[in-house]
């Protein structure tokens, strides 16, 4: 038999099948449509962009009058132009860029981040599979997590005496209650089905854990891990105005007791810059785990 013939036989013994040949047509085709992609970009882009313009225009003729007690857009400009052209600069210890300050708390919040993740998971996972264990932490859950983060931070200086450790804590106690509830609830809400079938493979409670229960309550997870992320933002930025050290929340406190109205600004814009940033870099990993699906 000569190859022309093997290779006649198995196309006919293998037809493409249409729904296959469309499906890779309509995707090389996606792959060069600048117009498209540009279309989108300009979407996502111009409302916030001409939003941002208006809210600057709204701020400029608010505050230009003499008597104005906060500065307008054009001052913040001329009085904090090195902080904002200039993030990087370090001048000494004390005298940083407010890049690196973000970075600064940033390795904070990673640190009472991380760990609220990893503790959050396990209890509310507890919590979600146990009805003994919800009766009884649930309660205290819910009274602790009503406490605002900075009325833990006296606790915790105490107990660390230390302000890096006792800003971590304030973190960690902040922002683990969102991932607790938000994991208890996605495993409660875990189908039969899965549970009947992990009695049928006879999985053991870590093999449960790790291919039945987190894959389930994943998109619920995340959706706590977002909330966590704001709150770790928020906490470490109030916690770092008592503390002190280099961090951005620091350098907002110094700069009021300077009477420095621009340079506050433009390090609030900062933190919502960076705020945003982290809310979009979780979410965009649970897109990636749970494949695009999300907790209803």
């Amino acid at each position: 038999m000569s190859i022309q013939t093997i290779e006649d036989t198995k196309v006919k013994a293998f037809p493409a099948k249409p729904a296959e040949v469309i499906a890779f047509t309509a995707k090389a085709r996606r792959r060069f449509e600048p117009l498209a992609i540009a279309g989108k970009l300009a979407s996502a882009l111009v409302p916030p962009i001409i939003v941002i313009a208006l809210m600057l225009v709204v701020w400029q003729i608010a505050c230009s009058s003499p008597t104005s007690s906060l500065p307008p857009p054009t001052q913040v400009w001329k009085e904090a132009y090195d902080l904002i052209a200039h993030p990087f600069f370090d001048n000494g210890p004390q005298d940083i860029g407010l890049a690196w300050r973000v970075l600064i708390s940033l390795q904070r919040v990673a640190v009472g981040f991380g760990l609220a993740a990893v503790v959050g998971v396990a209890l509310g996972a507890l919590v979600g599979q146990s009805i003994w264990a919800m009766r009884g932490l649930d309660p205290v859950f819910q009274i602790l997590r009503t406490v605002p983060p900075l009325a833990w931070l006296p606790l915790s200086l105490a107990a660390f005496r230390d302000s890096s450790p006792s800003a971590i804590f304030v973190i960690f106690i902040t922002s683990i209650w969102p991932i607790i509830i938000n994991t208890a609830v996605g495993v409660r809400n875990i189908p039969e089905d899965y549970r009947n079938v992990s009695r049928i493979l006879r999985l053991n409670q870590f093999e449960f854990f790790v291919k039945i229960m987190v894959p389930a309550a994943a998109p619920y997870i995340f959706t706590g891990l977002r909330i966590g992320i704001g709150l770790s933002w928020l906490a470490i930025v109030a916690a770092e105005m008592l503390t002190g050290g280099v961090g951005i929340g620091f350098f907002i406190w110094d700069a009021w007791n300077s009477s420095r109205l621009p340079d506050i600004i433009v390090a609030l814009a900062y933190i919502g810059v960076t705020g945003f940033c982290l809310d979009r870099l979780v979410a965009a990993v649970g897109a990636f785990v749970t494949r695009g699906t999300t907790a209803k």
